[in-house]
């Protein structure tokens, strides 16, 4: 079943008054591909829309590698002081991969790695950058989106490349941005976060709202395509080992 660690963060970042009343959710993680889609389809119902941020000062990012032939899922948490962007913490955790590799369900092959390695942290981050997609999923339930709900945390889905949607041409200048858009309805923006290179792509993950996630992947990328906790959770999964 669902590690009880998630149990503590969904309980730790409601406001006091809702504790008492609110557990996260939960599922077990050894399912086939049809149940792990249903599970999507339950989830997705779930996600916050509506930014609910307190005072933003901690943003951590969120990438998963793997080693051994994929045997070994790696994910890595860096947790970056905002606005400075400097390096605070980081905490890798590596599990056995339990499952395969399926297009539009790698949150269940990577987030039971990216739960343990959030349970080392010694101070939980205001805000989760997540290496992948949010809404902009077909389920609408990316793993941005799966790890805000199962631990109640702020997520924003950053992705790399487009899982699906269409969008208008996006000029080449620094913040410059377009909706994406999937079946008439917007599931995130494609964002510009660096003249004259790739865009990424932003979606709601949980409890941030569109435009303030564009505002912060923004924020978070002062010089590079992608924004600094992410820079710095890649090197860490996908880099060297690291003890």
């Amino acid at each position: 079943m669902f590690p009880d660690m998630a149990f503590f963060f969904g309980f730790f970042a409601m406001p006091d008054a809702d504790r008492s009343a609110h557990s996260p959710p939960q599922h077990a993680w050894d399912v086939t591909p049809a149940q792990a889609v249903a599970i999507q389809r339950q989830l997705s119902g779930l996600v916050s829309q509506c930014t609910d941020l307190g005072d933003v000062r901690r943003v951590a990012g969120v990438d998963v590698g793997f080693e051994a032939g994929n045997t070994i899922t790696r994910a890595a948490i860096a947790v970056l002081d905002f606005p400075g962007l400097q390096l605070q913490e980081y905490r890798i955790a590596r599990r056995p991969t339990s499952f395969p590799y399926v297009p539009g369900l790698l949150s269940f092959r990577e987030l039971p790695a990216v739960l343990a390695a959030l349970a080392q942290l010694s101070t939980l981050p205001d805000l989760l950058l997540v290496d992948g997609q949010g809404r902009a999923h077909p389920r609408r339930l990316g793993i941005a989106c799966h790890l805000g709900v199962l631990t109640g945390l702020p997520c924003i889905g950053v992705g790399k490349s487009r899982l699906l949607g269409q969008h208008a041409a996006l000029p080449t200048q620094r913040g410059a941005a377009v909706e994406l858009v999937d079946k008439e309805e917007v599931i995130g923006m494609v964002v510009c976060t660096r003249s004259g290179v790739k865009p990424v792509y932003v979606s709601i993950g949980h409890r941030v709202d569109l435009p303030t996630a564009v505002h912060y992947v923004l924020r978070c990328s002062p010089r590079y395509r992608l924004p600094e906790p992410i820079r710095w959770a890649h090197r860490l999964a996908s880099g060297p080992a690291i003890s």
